[in-house]
Formats: structure tokens, sequence, C-alpha cells
């Protein structure tokens, strides 16, 4: 507002910290402050009005900076379109600052951070989320009653070496405890099925007296339904006969019979975070580290730390069987050494690898009548296991006989002769 005043002098307010400037002005001019006018026409207290004229200053509001600023930079590259690493839940992102770059912040002030930041938020809000289903009413077991199983299947990972792989991480959580055990595995066949069971049930150190799983042919020979009760494979129902629990699958279409399980997904997709970050070996080592990590921090849903709650719960599961048993269900992984003609024994037949892994020890797994040739834990070849004695993929000859035969001029046809012939001499 303006004031005029006698003498041609014009001076304008504009704020209550232009008062004390007004009031020397008045002084000066021997001139009279007409504070309640002051204060009707500022819309203020008179009291407010008398306090500014008597020089009141307010503090200045410093704008805060947040210890987490100096990440700022790191974020953005993380978040960036160009990054290969997802990041599905701001929780993964905490996790994984914390475990790579030193965060030292509380996930609270981390998702408040974020949602403060435009930039950030944006891209948590563009990621699907899972409904949560309606009406699923929570249920808590006695100790040693009851386990959940379930896949995360088919994550498609890049390797730090750029090769992409499908890989697959089997749970069990035990649903008094909610003591998790993780293991990644490239296949999800019976004989991996059984065998991961196998060594949780040994981790845990007792069987539950339930098994609560979806419909997997691994499983089921029929799913479960509303009408029907389904019916559980052979193999497996003798698998569960030797371990001594009862086989609960859910009605098909209702995974969230298994929510204790299911809730486990979520902390799996911290996969994601290490796209294009791990090797194969490293990533098993990562899945054995999140599940270490999970069951030694305090579990919201039960109130509980899962590796402590275990302890409580371990004198009321069922012992495990005999040692012969246990090894029956037991893939067993043995050292061998490819020879350089590119090819591994296994009871006296000989069955081809790549050429880049000759001279080097690589393991043999047996399962489902197949023989799975792993090289650091990534599966390189599989092979039918057969009474031939020269079993060769013809990929794999091409590549030695370009090595013995640099300069042949056409190795295709040249490897299909001797491959056909070979053939004749050893299939007869």
């Amino acid at each position: 507002m303006y004031m005029t005043l006698d003498v041609q002098t014009d001076f304008e307010i504009k704020s209550l910290s232009d008062l004390p400037k007004f009031k020397q002005l008045m002084e000066n001019l021997k001139m009279k402050i007409n504070k309640s006018q002051l204060a009707r026409e500022m819309g203020v207290d008179r009291r407010t009005v008398e306090k500014y004229l008597n020089g009141f200053t307010p503090k200045e509001t410093k704008e805060k900076t947040s210890i987490l600023d100096e990440y700022y930079e790191i974020i953005a590259v993380l978040l960036s379109v160009e990054s290969k690493q997802v990041f599905y839940y701001r929780r993964v992102l905490w996790q994984y600052l914390k475990d790579n770059h030193d965060l030292e912040c509380g996930a609270s002030t981390f998702r408040r951070y974020i949602s403060k930041t435009p930039e950030f938020a944006a891209y948590f809000n563009e990621k699907v989320r899972i409904p949560v289903p309606k009406g699923t009413a929570r249920f808590e077991t006695q100790p040693g009653q009851q386990a959940q199983f379930d896949w995360k299947e088919s994550i498609l990972f890049e390797t730090k070496n750029g090769e992409k792989v499908e890989v697959n991480v089997a749970a069990i959580v035990l649903g008094y405890s909610r003591f998790r055990v993780f293991m990644l595995t490239l296949q999800k066949t019976q004989d991996v099925l059984c065998s991961f069971l196998t060594e949780a049930f040994e981790k845990i150190g007792g069987v539950p007296k339930e098994l609560v799983t979806d419909n997997p042919k691994t499983i089921m020979d029929i799913a479960r339904t509303e009408f029907s009760p389904g019916k559980v494979n052979n193999r497996f129902a003798e698998f569960a006969k030797n371990f001594n629990f009862k086989v609960r699958p859910c009605i098909a279409g209702r995974p969230r019979t298994k929510g204790k399980v299911e809730t486990q997904m979520k902390f799996i997709d911290e996969i994601h975070a290490y796209q294009g970050q791990l090797t194969l070996e490293e990533l098993y080592q990562f899945i054995e580290k999140l599940m270490n990590r999970l069951n030694q921090s305090f579990h919201q849903g039960s109130g509980k730390i899962p590796v402590f709650a275990l302890e409580q719960e371990k004198s009321s599961l069922l012992p495990l069987p005999a040692e012969k048993i246990r090894n029956f269900y037991r893939i067993k992984h043995k050292l061998v050494q490819v020879n350089t003609s590119s090819m591994i024994s296994y009871q006296a037949n000989q069955y081809s690898v790549p050429t880049k892994y000759i001279g080097k020890k690589v393991g043999l797994q047996i399962h489902d009548n197949q023989l799975w040739i792993y090289y650091n834990m990534e599966c390189i070849v599989q092979h039918p296991i057969s009474n031939r004695k020269l079993n060769i993929r013809e990929t794999d000859y091409q590549e030695t006989l370009r090595i013995s035969a640099p300069h042949y001029p056409d190795i295709e046809t040249l490897a299909k002769n001797n491959l056909k012939a070979i053939g004749e001499v050893y299939d007869t």
C-alpha cells in the first residue's frame, strides 16, 4: 500500500519488514504513526505492527539439506533409462545402496526422500504393482505344523559377461517361525525339487507335518479344485511318505492360500537390482546372502526374528529320515576334467562339451535321466544319458574340427560325414 504524506513523498509498504524504514521516515518528518490504521490496512494485529516498527526481524529459515543429497547422482544413474538394473520397490533400492554404497539412513527416511524428489518418485509410480487380493483371512499355525513352498519362476537375468540366462528360485518358509530357505536353480524338474526339499529340511533341522504348495506337474497329476481334492503324483507321494509330511495343495487359482511364501517373492525381486552386475556364481551367493539377511531380520507379521524363532520351533518338527533315504533324493555332483577331444567321461561313455572348456574341470549332475554339465554354476551342456560310447553334439564337433583343421574349406560337411562314420562304428 502507499502512504501519501503532507510533503511530496510517497512511501510504499509492501510487507511488515518495510515498517522500520517507514518509522525512520516518519520520525525524520516529525510525524506521528497511526498504528491502528496500519494494522487494519495490513490485516494484522496492532501489536504486530508495533513489534515490527520497533525493529523486529523474523529468523531466516534455511532450507534443510538431506544426508541423501550426496547420493543423488548415484540414484539418478541407477534409475536412469540406460541402466539394466531394475528396482521394483523403494526398499530394494535402499538395501542396494546400503550393501554397495555405504548408505547409512533408515528405510523411512529414504522413502521420504524419494517421494519428495519428483524424478525419483515418478520412477516407482510407473512400476506395475500386483494387486493384493481382498478378503484374505490371516491365519497362524502352531510350531512344526506347516511349511509353504513355491517357485519364483523363469527370471531372465543378464550376467556381468552379458550372457542372458533363465533362472528360478525355490522357496520354502515355515509357518510359525517364518524361517526361509531359498535356492537358485536352472531347472524346475522333480529331481531338483526333491533335492531342494531334502536340503531345506536338513537346514531347518526337521520336517513340518504338512507342506502347502501349488499344483505343478512335479507334485500333482491332477490339480486340486473346489470340487476335487486332486491327485499327488506317485513319485512325490513316495517322497512325502519317506519324509512323513502331508501334501496340502492349494485350490487351483488361489495362490493366496500360501500367502506366507507368496510374500517372499517381492524380496526375491531384489535379483533385478543386480542385472548385469553379477556372474551366475555370484548370483547363487547373492540368493544365499538374501536368505540369511531375511532370517536375521525382524518379521513385521510374526513379531519374531526367524533365526531365533526357529530354535523354538525345532522341537515340534518331525525328525529327519535316515541319511540313506536323504542321500537317495540328493542330486549328486561330481567334478571331471574335459579331455583334449573336448569330451568328458561318465559311466565309461563319453559326452561332448564346447571346446573352450578343454582342460578345465566341470561338474556333473544326473537327474531326470539327463546328464547336466556345469562350469562355475552355469549349465553348459545337457545330454540324454545313453549306452552309446560316444555322444557328440554336432556344434561341439565342428568347433573341434576348426581347431584341428583350421584351413579346411567346408567344416560343416566334414563334421556331418565324420559323425556319420563314427555312428556307424560305435552304434553297431
